[in-house]
């Protein structure tokens, strides 16, 4: 093949660019001269990726919400497939974001490149069908979860279960003096994580809310403090405005925004409280209790209930098959219950889910920087 490899990759969000950016470094290792662009965050930027395009245009969550944002995705779309025309990749891999990258990926496959979509869509929970549609679009699957390769051996679909590279980067026990030190954190006393997302969407639904709850549990239980790390630079200005126009009662409480730090406080935490999403995975990781919550657009809730078949809707329920923590939805999501459950917490020995979390870890400690980067190797050699 003349010339260095062109590698295209596309993540829609931070948690995807969390993901590739160990990918991208292996890649990086072996081949220093591939040419590796698409659109990525600061994370995969940072080990030499090139994004041609905003990564926040693509962050969008739900059925209904992303309407709104549909010709911005659309124009984005277009022109990226208009570059890769021009400068065709010899192979590309799909990180998550599965409405976009599938399209991206059944539009190049037909031109004859070779496709990897990184992130097994959930069809193990809802719309099993879509699988004829991965495999339209996609030449091979990497998953993160191994109850996964079973569906994809049903339909006779290449799949490689890579794990997850965070728990790679996570230490079984992780330090929690180290990470208070590295915020500037008080040392000693109960420590509350909040993490309200990182998307736009999820922070303007779910921020409100949360805040309720840090008055609630400050009222019950004083000595906690909090601190709430922003995902990226648009969510810390967009907490930061939001906590400015809070009353005056929430800005004297013990509450330490951060940017950027989401899983040094995760482990400088004692409990967290989150959204539902990647973060509960990290979390667990941490080997921290937490509560998720989640709150979806009414009309996209309703469609959700009619076709999503998974017992539960958290990574950690899913992968220990079992309701190890408080998994909130919709109604439920209110100061009252949350705090109740953060306080429980606070209050009880933990020891048994800590072991369970760590169970969980061990099984997905596979290296999966690695492996995710021979397979898309093995795919570009093939």
């Amino acid at each position: 093949m003349a010339g260095p490899f062109r590698i295209a990759m596309v993540a829609g969000e931070p948690s995807g660019d969390v993901l590739a950016a160990g990918m991208v470094a292996q890649l990086k290792r072996q081949y220093p001269d591939a040419i590796i662009e698409g659109i990525g965050g600061a994370h995969m930027q940072a080990q030499g990726f090139h994004s041609l395009f905003d990564m926040e245009t693509l962050s969008v969550m739900g059925l209904v919400e992303v309407l709104a944002h549909l010709p911005a995705i659309l124009k984005v779309k277009k022109q990226l497939l208009a570059h890769f025309d021009k400068h065709p990749p010899d192979i590309f891999v799909g990180i998550d974001a599965p409405d976009f990258n599938l399209r991206v990926e059944k539009a190049l496959k037909a031109k004859g490149i070779k496709t990897i979509h990184y992130v097994s869509p959930t069809v193990w929970a809802w719309r099993e069908k879509r699988i004829h549609k991965i495999a339209k679009a996609a030449n091979r699957v990497l998953g993160l979860f191994p109850f996964e390769q079973q569906v994809y051996d049903k339909y006779q679909v290449p799949y490689t279960f890579v794990g997850h590279t965070m728990a790679d980067a996570i230490a079984i026990t992780p330090n929690q003096a180290d990470a208070r030190h590295a915020l500037s954190l008080p040392v000693n006393g109960p420590l509350l994580a909040v993490l309200p997302g990182s998307r736009r969407g999820e922070v303007d639904t779910l921020l409100p809310v949360f805040l309720e709850t840090i008055e609630a549990i400050h009222r019950a239980r004083p000595d906690i403090s909090f601190v709430i790390p922003a995902a990226n630079s648009h969510r810390f200005l967009q907490i930061k405005a939001a906590l400015q126009e809070a009353d005056d009662a929430l800005n004297r409480l013990p509450i330490h925004l951060t940017e950027g730090t989401s899983r040094d406080a995760m482990i400088a935490s004692d409990v967290i409280l989150l959204a539902s999403g990647t973060a509960t995975l990290e979390a667990m990781l941490c080997k921290r209790p937490m509560v998720a919550a989640y709150k979806l657009a009414p009309l996209t809730y309703k469609i959700m209930q009619r076709i999503y078949k998974a017992p539960f809707f958290t990574l950690p329920n899913l992968l220990a098959n079992e309701a190890i923590i408080p998994e909130l939805l919709q109604d439920d999501v209110n100061a009252h219950n949350m705090s109740e459950h953060l306080l429980s917490y606070f209050e009880s020995d933990n020891s048994a889910l800590i072991s369970r979390f760590t169970e969980l870890h061990h099984t997905l400690k596979c290296n999966a920087d690695k492996t995710a980067a021979h397979a898309v190797v093995e795919e570009l050699l093939a």
